[in-house]
């Protein structure tokens, strides 16, 4: 089955309740995405999913050089960073996009969908 990360997008500038109107509509996020998560456990398209800490407290690492050069901070100025993902292995995009429609309305957050590289989208792009 083919792979998709589902990403969610936040603010940078994280306010108190992480962006929510208040900490009861924060902790009910949080019981619909954890139901959401229990749903792809069930129907077995579930494979990993996390939050991350707030952007700022990311570390960018370019090793292209002779040596390496660390920046505190993230990669790109922004004014919205990745806050949490999903992996999951669904059937089609078609299926990627449903459940995407029910992450982002139970994490109240905009999900963006990708599919991960395959072994024949790296042989096409090779053989370009």
């Amino acid at each position: 089955m083919p792979r998709y990360m589902m990403s969610v997008y936040g603010p940078t500038d994280r306010p108190e309740f992480g962006g929510y109107e208040s900490k009861e509509a924060m902790l009910a996020s949080f019981a619909e995405t954890g139901a959401f998560n229990d749903k792809l456990v069930e129907q077995g398209y579930f494979v990993f999913a996390d939050g991350l800490e707030a952007a700022p407290t990311a570390t960018t690492v370019d090793g292209q050089g002779d040596k390496p050069v660390v920046t505190d901070g993230p990669y790109l100025e922004a004014k919205e960073h990745l806050g949490g993902f999903w992996v999951i292995d669904v059937p089609d995009l078609d299926v990627a996009l449903a459940l995407a429609a029910e992450g982002s309305k139970a994490c109240r957050g905009v999900v963006e969908v990708r599919p991960f590289q395959t072994e024949a989208s790296v042989k096409a792009m090779l053989d370009e």
